[in-house]
This record gives structure tokens, C-alpha cells and sequence, in this order.
């Protein structure tokens, strides 16, 4: 289209005087940069804009196409201007400056111009909007013309014409000449005016939790340029400010012309950084800081207070609830000597016939994890739980699954036996190198997905006690290796059990009718609070082993080994890992920045109660009818006594860590 900016000397000047009011450093900056060619960014606050000249602001955001073109002038305007002021020679004005718009901090941050992408509407279009999402597919980088340059050939007014974005680029020239003096109609393109820009199309989702039972997530492609090309990529979570227009293709005979919304990028925000980022006042700190020093003398009543939070409407499952627990705070990731990484996130299995709870704790999780993403094995290919190529106007484009958009999140698998075995085997990689590596359609590459796999599955038919874990479940040992805990909850009928259960959930709606909210932690942590304590905990504290609770892992890792008859697929490197990480999720549960013996003990118990027939320590029983003790450290007390009696058959502690020195860092 032909030029449309705003002719207003006065608006260009004002903006300029804003540009170097404010922002004359980077203005400097971009001045002194060597490369002429490049498309520089200047980022302006609209929080500032506001401040200083609020009718303008507003005219930026109800006709942003114009405003910010003006803006893009004004930056030229206010570069020449420093030029002038400091004499340089050696500098140059640089032609390529973009001037972004960051409205964090703004009244832009209103839902109203801040809706979800579901709810964007025609009201929406033309006006500076912001677009919170999920990148889920993103195409290559292509070259598109931008501007060029036309002179009249009756009157010699050069005047700028832009090509349409909305109809695939194709340029359309005036009717006439824009000068006021000429009414010419003949215009020649005038030689090396074509300005080009870098130009990347990606497609944006919104984010899962925020919706709804059966809403369906919706998309919207989202147009990048020059310096914004190439910054984020699959799986990302982006903050997107553009402007809202809508693409459709030439005129066909007798066919209905559809437009489709797209969104022109002009400021693009990843937080993939602050993607598990949650606000903790520091009187919440001090909130956990009081509740420890309170049970410094109880600490594991301490503890199980804190459990007791996880899944209220559940009875019972001690252990499944400290399993659930030490799987979502996870052990310390690092990097070893060789550069090899070793993983921090842990893995949680439920087997267990059904009606046993394992669906309630997979949501819940799911709610304790600020990036979560719940699937079926039913509805779940290799394609969608890691990532597909899919074709979109000629072009191959990749678009994440599951594992790569829970990436530093939590990823939930209900029925996971019900997956065909190549879509299981598929995950082998994203479990333990926490990377997807494709190779599909000439794209050849490596994703990220450090994430949390929690999965729940029946045992095939009745489970069987004097069966492996592989035959019960279906599942093969290199995949079970990779789950840190597997908890098999068996239905046995125990009349006991039964009648406890029952009183509890006859109990429960007379409780909820009262509608009192105890807020003592002695007795049970709300949910929002149980999510801030969980993310604290895991940012917070790095644990370190000491020398005890290593040599307590070293000797129960080799009794395991020479037992483990079987069920050798569990027994490997994996195991002395897996109970490295539960030990220092443990300890950061109980607020410490020491792995000690009772960590130690705890990562055995959690993994005794997964090892069903091979468990070294008889006291541990059926994980299912597990519950919560009245004195908690009277009871350790007596399960450590039978585990150092059981370990000390060892004569010896050969230093198994060091060995592994990958292991501890």
C-alpha cells in the first residue's frame, strides 16, 4: 500500500525529543556499531511513553501501523541529531532501527488488551496487542520486501510504497500521486530503493492451564522481522506485542475469500526463564522459616504435616504422597568432568489395580507444577508426546508434543501400558538425556524436554507377586530403569483398611458443609501455599552428600546388586542415581542444604517400597495401605535401627561414589 504514515512534524519532533530524554545511550550505542546493514532494536517502556506524554501513548496503541513507523523516523531523526551534537566522523546514522514496544508494567497488561488467544475478536484488530502462548511450530527464516521507493513521473515526488503483509505480500500502487500538486498516474520504480527484511512465521498456542474442562487450545501465527527472527523456538513461552491483521489469499472465481488472523510481531518477550517463576513475599519465607524451627525437635511430623497437603481427599498413602513429593522437588542436575549432564528431574511410576487413586494423584501433581501437561496413553502417538514435521505451504515445519512443551514442568501420562510399544520406546531419550533428537523431512536437530515424566498404569490382568515388574506391567527394563520410583499399589482386601477408608469418605462432606479453613500448617498446607513451598525449595537449596549418607547408599546399593536376582533391570547405575536424587529431594523437603543420614534412609525406604518382592527390609508392606504414623521419628527411629543392622553385614564401605564420580559432582 502506499505510505499511510502520520504527516505531523510536530508528533516526529516530540517523539525524537522523547528518544533522547530517555533512551540517548542506546542511541549512542546503536551510532557507534560498525555494521550499517544490521537492523538494530531500541526498546521503549510504554509505562515510560505513559508517563510522558499520555495522548501519544494512546495514539500509539489505537493506530500502532502508523505510530510506529513515526517512531522508527523519529529514531533516524534523533541519531542525527547526537551526530550533530558530538561531532563524529567516523560514526554513521543507522537507517535500520526498529523501535520496540515492552508494555510489561502497563495498563496494556488489562485483559482487555491482554486476552487469551481463544478470545481474540474483530474489536482486537488494528490496536497494539498483546498474545501470551506456547510456541508450538516454527518455520524457517525467508527473505520479504518491505519498501520500496516510486517517483511520478509527471511531477518527480518520490513517496514510499509498502508492501501488504495481508495479501501475501503483493504490492498495490496508488491511484494517483500522493503530492497534493499533481493528479500524475504513471510512477517508475526508482533503482535500488527495494528494502528487504529477515522474515520467520511461527504459530503460538495457549497455554493449557488456563483453560477449561473440553475448551479446545487455540493458535494463531504470529509474524516475526528483522532482529526478532531466530529468538525463540519450540516449546518456548512467549509475552508477543504486535499488531492484530488478517491474511487472505487472491481473488478465486466462486470461492468465499477466509480471512485468517495473524499477528505482526513487534516485541517479543520469552519467559521461558521465569516459566516456574511465582511470587513468594518474604513473609511467606519466614512463614517456612517459623514452621521449622517449631518442629526442630519433631522434624518428620514436620514433614508429614507438609504431606498431609498433597491430595487431601485421598486417605492414607503415606508413601505414595512422599513419592509424589521427592519426584516433583527433584535432586540437583550437573555437569561432570567429562561434560556429561546428569539429570536433576526425577521419575514416578504407579502400578496399581484400579480404584487405587493413581488418576487423583496425577492431577493434583499436575497442579503443584506451574508447567504441566496431562495425556493419555489412549491419545498419545510418538509423534505427539515428542515432536512432528508437518508440512504448511511447502515448507516442513516442526511442532512440539507433550515432553517438549512440559519442558521444566511436569508431564503426566494416565494408562501408560496403553501405549504401542514404538511410541514407548520413543521417550527412552527425553527420560534419561532429557533431549529429543529428530531427523525427519531433511530436519535434523535436538530439543530440550527436562522434564518430569509421572506415569499410571494397571498391571496386566490380576498382578503377580512372583512375576518381575516387566511381565506384570508390560513394560520393558530399559524403560523402568528410568523411573526412579515405581510404586505398585495392591487392591488386597483388608477389612481394616476398608472400614477406615469408608468413615473417611462418609466424613468428608460434613466437613466441607462447615466451610472452615484451618489455616495452622500443623495441620494441613493449602494447595497455593504447598506450590510456593515446593518452588522455594527447589530454587533455594542445592544439598550436598556427607560422608555418612554416602557410605549408607554405597553399601545398600551393593547388598542391592548382589540380591537382585529378580529383578536385575532395576538394580543398575540408575538405582545408586535415582537414590543420589531422592536423598537430596529430601533433604530440601525437610528445608536443609545437607544431605544426612535420615535423607539417606528415607531414598532406601522410598525405594524398598518399589522393589515389592527383591525389598531387602521386611518392615516395609503394601504401599496402598500405608498411613500416617502418630510419632513419625519414633517410627524411623526403629526402621533405620533394622536398615544399619541390615547394611552392616557389609565389612566394608568401598567409596561406590567416588567411582561414579558423575554421580555425586
Amino acid at each position: 500500500m502506499a505510505s499511510t504514515e502520520v504527516d505531523d512534524p510536530e508528533s516526529l519532533k516530540a517523539l525524537a525529543v522523547f528518544l533522547l530524554r530517555h533512551h540517548s545511550s542506546d542511541l549512542r550505542s546503536i551510532i557507534l556499531a560498525r555494521d550499517s546493514l544490521l537492523h538494530y532494536p531500541l526498546h521503549i517502556q510504554f509505562a515510560e511513553l505513559m508517563n510522558d506524554d499520555p495522548p501519544r501513548a494512546h495514539l500509539l496503541f489505537s493506530q500502532p501501523l502508523q505510530y510506529l513507523r513515526l517512531f522508527d523516523s523519529a529514531a533516524f531523526l534523533a541519531q542525527r541529531a547526537i551526530l550533530e551534537e558530538f561531532g563524529w566522523v567516523n560514526a554513521s546514522v543507522k537507517e535500520s532501527v526498529h523501535v520496540r514496544i515492552n508494555i510489561s508494567g502497563s495498563p496494556l497488561e488489562f485483559p482487555e488488551t491482554f486476552p487469551s488467544i481463544g478470545r481474540v475478536r474483530v474489536k482486537h484488530h488494528g490496536i497494539l496487542l498483546t498474545l501470551k502462548g506456547t510456541v508450538i511450530r516454527s518455520g524457517g527464516i525467508k527473505m520479504i520486501e518491505g519498501e520500496r521507493k516510486y517517483e511520478c513521473r509527471k511531477c518527480k515526488h518520490i513517496f514510499k510504497v509498502y508492501p501488504e503483509l495481508e495479501t501475501r505480500n503483493a504490492i498495490l500502487l496508488p491511484s494517483s500521486c500522493p503530492s497534493q500538486k499533481c493528479a500524475g498516474t504513471n510512477f517508475q520504480l526508482v533503482e535500488d530503493s527495494i528494502i528487504r527484511h529477515d522474515y520467520q512465521e511461527i504459530k503460538i498456542q495457549e497455554s493449557v492451564q488456563v483453560l477449561g474442562v473440553g475448551a479446545i487450545p487455540r493458535s494463531i501465527p504470529v509474524i516475526l522481522q528483522d532482529d526478532l527472527v531466530d529468538i525463540v523456538k519450540a516449546g518456548d513461552d512467549i509475552i508477543v506485542t504486535g499488531i492484530l491483521t488478517a491474511k487472505w489469499s487472491s481473488d478465486l472465481k466462486d470461492v468465499r475469500c477466509d480471512l485468517d488472523p495473524v499477528l505482526i510481531a513487534n516485541h517479543v518477550r520469552r519467559t521461558n526463564e521465569l516459566r516456574s517463576d511465582m511470587d513468594i513475599p518474604d513473609e511467606v519465607i519466614m512463614k517456612f522459616k517459623q514452621f521449622w524451627s517449631d518442629f526442630k525437635d519433631t522434624p518428620l511430623k514436620g514433614r508429614n504435616a507438609i504431606l498431609r497437603g498433597i491430595c487431601p481427599q485421598v486417605f492414607g498413602l503415606f508413601t505414595v504422597k512422599l513419592a509424589v513429593a521427592l519426584t516433583l522437588i527433584g535432586g540437583v542436575q550437573h555437569v561432570d568432568a567429562s561434560g556429561t549432564k546428569v539429570r536433576g528431574e526425577s521419575h514416578l511410576l504407579l502400578v496399581g489395580d484400579p480404584g487405587t487413586g493413581k488418576s487423583q494423584f496425577l492431577k493434583f501433581a499436575a497442579k503443584l507444577s506451574n508447567r504441566s501437561v496431562i495425556t493419555t496413553g489412549f491419545g498419545s502417538t510418538s509423534a505427539g508426546l515428542t515432536v512432528t514435521a508437518v508440512r504448511d505451504g511447502g515448507e516442513w515445519m516442526l511442532e512440539a508434543g507433550a515432553l517438549v512443551l512440559a519442558d521444566g514442568g511436569l508431564c503426566c501420562i494416565d494408562e501408560f501400558n496403553s501405549m504401542r510399544e514404538h511410541d514407548r520406546a520413543t521417550i527412552h531419550e527425553a527420560m534419561e538425556q532429557q533431549t529429543i533428537s529428530i531427523a525427519k523431512a531433511g530436519l535434523v536437530t535436538t530439543l530440550n524436554t527436562r522434564t518430569i515424566v509421572f506415569g499410571a498404569t494397571n498391571p496386566k490382568g490380576h498382578y503377580d507377586p512372583g512375576q518381575s515388574l516387566s511381565v506384570n506391567t508390560t513394560l520393558s527394563g530399559p524403560l523402568l530403569s528410568r523411573f526412579d520410583i515405581v510404586l505398585v499399589l495392591l487392591d488386597t482386601k483388608n477389612p481394616e483398611w476398608d472400614a477406615v477408608v469408608s468413615s473417611h469418605i462418609l466424613a468428608e462432606p460434613e466437613e466441607s458443609e462447615n466451610g472452615k479453613r484451618d489455616e495452622n500448617l500443623a495441620n494441613i498446607w493449602p494447595l497455593p501455599l504447598l506450590r510456593r513451598y515446593i518452588h522455594f525449595v527447589k530454587g533455594y537449596f542445592k544439598p550436598v552428600l556427607t560422608k555418612e549418607a554416602e557410605k549408607v547408599i554405597s553399601s545398600y546399593y551393593q547388598l542391592q546388586r548382589r540380591s537382585a536376582t529378580h529383578n536385575a533391570a532395576r538394580t543398575t547405575v540408575r538405582m545408586l542415581e535415582s537414590l543420589i536424587r531422592l536423598a537430596q529431594a529430601h533433604a530440601r523437603l525437610m528445608f536443609r542444604n545437607e544431605v544426612t543420614r535420615l535423607d539417606a534412609i528415607t531414598a532406601i525406604l522410598c525405594i524398598e517400597s518399589s522393589m515389592t518382592t527383591s525389598a531387602i527390609v521386611d518392615s516395609v508392606g503394601n504401599a496402598l495401605h500405608s498411613n500416617f504414623t502418630e510419632n513419625p521419628d519414633q517410627e524411623y527411629a526403629k526402621q533405620e535401627r533394622l536398615i544399619l543392622e541390615k547394611l552392616s553385614s557389609i565389612d566394608e564401605f568401598p567409596d561406590i561414589i567416588s567411582i561414579h564420580g558423575s554421580i555425586t559432582g
